[in-house]
């Protein structure tokens, strides 16, 4: 089997069989973890093309090991959580995740989730090889080497802030809504929670903004979008 390779890691055994066994129908080549020691082990033997992971788990939990994944690349990651409460999984989207799933759940919408994710990691539009680079009075964006500077100084991002911000920087002062962006960043809407995009647009702003509560480039048109002022 030579499909993508799926990490499963949820410490309810039940969860693990059901979930490996419809992946693996899709052609998925499964691997699990029943804690996240265990699964910071079998990502270190090899990382897989995505993980679906635990919030809730024995030892180091989904959060702490989002944060190691994130901290070494952008493997896409769909948290699982019992929890139902919003800030929970605005939470989870902030660590990093790229989309959540809440208990009980379908497998069959897991399977469709895995692709979809996927789908839009793999392929989801990018900068164009020969676009030059865009400068701005304190801040340049290098489409070829995706490499952001501000003020001097390089500024690491994922590749879908990457992708937003080229995005909104490549249309000045043009709005964008949330399905918008969601359509032209992460190619599809289908199974993403909107507030993605405010999570993401929230990282943004952290990094490349001197003060992200007070924002020169990346504004808010209340009850629209977004929008980029150069």
């Amino acid at each position: 089997m030579n499909g993508p390779k799926i990490l499963v890691v949820d410490d309810e055994p039940s969860i693990v069989e059901v979930v490996s066994l419809y992946l693996a129908r899709a052609g998925f080549q499964v691997t699990s973890a029943h804690d996240g020691q265990t699964a910071l082990r079998e990502m270190a033997k090899e990382l897989p093309d995505l993980v679906v992971l635990d919030l809730m788990l024995p030892g180091v939990d989904g959060m702490e090991i989002t944060r190691r994944l994130r901290a070494e690349g952008n493997t896409p990651i769909i948290m699982l959580t019992a929890r139902k409460e919003e800030s929970d999984r605005i939470l989870g989207l902030e660590m990093g995740a790229d989309d959540y799933m809440v208990k009980p759940f379908s497998p069959q919408e897991l399977v469709s989730r895995v692709r979809a994710v996927l789908r839009r990691t793999h392929t989801a539009p990018a900068p164009a090889k020969e676009e030059r680079a865009l400068e701005f009075k304190d801040l340049i964006i290098n489409p070829v080497t995706r490499l952001v500077e501000t003020n001097s100084q390089e500024i690491m991002l994922t590749a879908k802030e990457f992708d937003l911000l080229w995005l909104l920087a490549s249309h000045p002062r043009q709005v964008f809504n949330r399905d918008q962006l969601l359509d032209r960043v992460w190619g599809e809407t289908e199974y993403l929670d909107p507030s993605t995009v405010t999570v993401h647009v929230r990282r943004l702003r952290e990094k490349i903004e001197a003060d992200s509560s007070n924002p020169v480039h990346i504004h808010t048109v209340w009850g629209v979008g977004y929008k980029f002022e150069p």
